[in-house]
């Protein structure tokens, strides 16, 4: 059986068995669970009523976070010719092209997002089973496969995150940090959950959103009711 720390216990006594929390109360009582010795990450968990492996039920796209994540991205660019130097001055941290693909290849990842120009995609597409576990793979859906690369390094940079089902049907997706104030996480995880629900496949039927779940990274998960959130929302 898994050791359960003090810590975790004293942070579970505080969230009451069964009951399914509204939007604001969860992330209030987020902050009161949130113990560790460091600025905790907000994670949302939202399992959807979708088959990942048919094509027509695959739920992914990007959105920006009004408040960011509280995380720094590092960009890297993969791109060549005139874009280098666009990607450069737009603030990328990283720009290359070939010379990239092949430090990527021998094994470097410091970096936490990537955009490809699609004339690079040749090259890159020999990265995938190195990015696309790791969710880095550039995507046309995500708007991280373009020439327009100034908009692109500029929305990661502000807060724009990735969200995509896993084998699973679940979305995992950090949307802020303890520090916030408690309207910024609210208003973060209000746009996160409004970009699925606009996301839903048209082939889905029934129950779209299964189970929504908020936890601070070192802490226990907190359930929130799908429909009581949803209605929070609206009645704005």
């Amino acid at each position: 059986m898994a050791h359960v720390s003090k810590r975790m216990k004293t942070a579970a006594e505080k969230i009451e068995k069964g009951r399914a929390y509204g939007l604001k109360e969860a992330i209030a009582l987020f902050k009161e669970t949130a113990t560790a010795k460091f600025d905790e990450s907000l994670e949302v968990h939202i399992r959807l009523g979708v088959d990942p492996r048919h094509a027509d039920q695959q739920v992914r796209s990007t959105v920006v976070l009004p408040h960011g994540t509280g995380i720094t991205k590092r960009v890297l660019v993969l791109a060549m010719g005139e874009k280098v130097k666009e990607a450069e001055e737009a603030g990328a941290d990283y720009v290359g092209g070939e010379d990239l693909v092949a430090k990527i290849t021998g094994g470097w990842l410091e970096f936490d997002a990537v955009i490809a120009t699609p004339d690079m995609m040749k090259s890159v597409g020999r990265l995938g089973k190195l990015l696309g576990p790791r969710g880095l793979m550039p995507s046309a859906k995500t708007g991280t496969v373009t020439f327009d690369l100034a908009p692109a390094i500029s929305e990661i940079k502000a807060g724009r995150v990735e969200y995509r089902v896993d084998k699973f049907a679940i979305i995992h997706n950090g949307v802020g940090k303890k520090s916030f104030t408690d309207e910024q996480l609210y208003e973060n995880v209000k746009t996160l959950y409004q970009a699925v629900l606009k996301s839903r496949p048209a082939s889905v039927k029934g129950t779209y959103v299964k189970s929504f779940n908020i936890a601070a990274s070192m802490g226990p998960g907190i359930k929130i009711d799908p429909s009581a959130a949803q209605k929070e929302i609206a009645g704005e």
